[in-house]
């Protein structure tokens, strides 16, 4: 939506909207050929989203990607740029538009920004499995027998990270093993009586 046209735009939303229009998409844009970055205050279309409840997305006439990936990592559904298979073919918006390319570019980085955005998770991914082995984690460094107490120089904070983190080295100490453990097994809760 144009600044100078929010008026007739929010006006056009409602009509469509009131006529039955079931499948209307909004773009954010600035029509300026070409726009500069700095005048498309992005922010608009989170805005736009949460005030009129529609797919929205950005109409993006800067001259490379960056803008439009930022409208994708706000919540732009769709971009649309302007495309010519020659930038200096002499169209009338050839000299703002993508080449070939720089329209694989922004579909590639555009996916990309979409999967990341992913949902809000503050859990362990797959991906850092790998890594466990790099973090560190409590071990028992001797024998105990089950009915043992736990003492100081039963445990260590050692790699890898498979077993508790060693901020709960205090709650360990003084606690009694349910079972036989061998030296250099992970401490996990299983081991500890409650």
């Amino acid at each position: 939506m144009n600044s100078s046209m929010d008026v007739i735009g929010i006006k056009s939303i409602h009509t469509a909207c009131s006529g039955g229009c079931k499948e209307l998409a909004i773009l954010h844009c600035v029509s300026g050929y070409p726009a500069p970055s700095e005048d498309y205050n992005l922010l608009t279309i989170p805005d736009m989203m949460k005030r009129f409840g529609l797919v929205t997305g950005l109409s993006d006439h800067t001259l490379d990607n960056t803008t439009a990936i930022t409208s994708v990592a706000l919540g732009a559904s769709i971009i649309e740029k302007h495309f010519t298979l020659d930038r200096n073919a002499g169209g009338p918006d050839d000299s703002f538009s993508l080449e070939p390319t720089d329209l694989t570019a922004l579909c590639r980085d555009s996916k990309t920004t979409w999967a990341a955005l992913g949902k809000v998770d503050y859990g362990r991914k797959a991906s850092e499995q790998g890594n466990m082995k790099f973090r560190r984690s409590l071990y028992f460094v001797k024998d105990l027998k089950a009915g043992d107490v736990i003492t100081e120089d039963a445990v260590r904070s050692v790699r890898p990270g498979f077993g508790l983190a060693p901020k709960f080295l205090e709650e360990v100490i003084g606690k009694v093993v349910k079972e036989d453990v061998k030296e250099n097994t992970a401490v996990v809760l299983k081991y500890l009586q409650k």
